[in-house]
């Protein structure tokens, strides 16, 4: 078990929350370099579904979520354990998914937890395995009355149409 005074552990868990943070965005902004990017080149991922090499992940991914009109993936509390240069971490998320099924706009919801091994190499944390266990999920009717009532709302947007992205932008605001 780590020190939680220890400056390393700190900076380590920090870069780990990081990973975190960038893995959520990756899926949500349906970038598959920045998905890719916590990862160490042999990392493995057990989802149940899809088992494997995490290249062949990513790719499954950006197709499962191509064709949702939204997404948004939300982590909570994280318990990351700090073992030199090894880490396990429990993040507990919630995953929103706009789909449609049977030609009708639905919202499912998905909540679990990333079980993790986090790895330093070269001074480096990343992902090298992650396993997804899944909770509780629930599938409902597409719920948009706010968008209805508040039209000139601000949306969320896939890549660069989304306000995130657009830092020139931003910078003039």
């Amino acid at each position: 078990m780590s020190n939680p005074t220890d400056v390393d552990t700190l900076l380590a868990k920090e870069d780990i929350r990081t990973l975190s943070r960038q893995y959520m965005r990756g899926l949500d902004r349906l970038d598959p370099g920045l998905l890719r990017s916590v990862f160490f080149d042999d990392a493995r991922v057990d989802y149940g579904f899809y088992r494997g090499p995490v290249p062949q992940f990513v790719e499954f991914a950006m197709r499962a979520l191509r064709d949702h009109h939204a997404n948004h993936h939300f982590i909570g509390q994280m318990s990351v354990d700090v073992e030199g240069d090894v880490a396990f971490g429990e993040i507990y998320f919630q995953a929103f998914h706009r789909i449609v099924e049977a030609g009708e706009e639905k919202d499912l919801f998905i909540a679990g937890r990333y079980i993790d091994r986090y790895e330093r190499r070269n001074g480096i944390w990343k992902i090298a395995f992650r396993a997804e266990v899944n909770d509780w999920a629930r599938t409902d009717p597409a719920a948009d009355g706010f968008f209805r009532t508040a039209p000139d709302a601000l949306r969320g947007a896939r890549g660069a149409d989304d306000l995130s992205s657009r830092r020139d932008e931003l910078r003039r605001r």
